[in-house]
């Protein structure tokens, strides 16, 4: 490889971590709307909110992967906490 080409090949590796850097600025600034209100329900939350919905059904949607979930803590003694948005549009949706 000649010096050149060398040159050439750096000054394209700079030219696209420039672009990556104004890119990850750019996605960095996003500031999420401050109307929406994140509300993180436990599975017994869930069932209470719903009349009709047991604490073993919302576990099988979980572990169906039907609704998201986050697991607070480790290994399966974490507790499930599950958006009210998102359980809210999948039960609209499969109403």
């Amino acid at each position: 490889m000649t010096t050149n080409s060398k040159q050439e090949l750096i000054s394209k590796i700079v030219t696209l971590l420039n672009e990556l850097i104004i890119i990850t600025e750019n996605t960095e600034n996003v500031i999420p709307p401050k109307d929406e209100k994140l509300e993180m329900l436990t599975v017994k939350e869930c069932s209470k909110l719903i009349k009709g919905l047991s604490e073993h059904t919302v576990r099988q949607l979980v572990k169906q992967n039907k609704i998201p979930y986050v697991r607070a803590g480790q290994g399966k003694c974490g507790k499930i906490l599950i958006n009210k948005t998102d359980l809210l549009d999948y039960l609209n949706m499969s109403a």
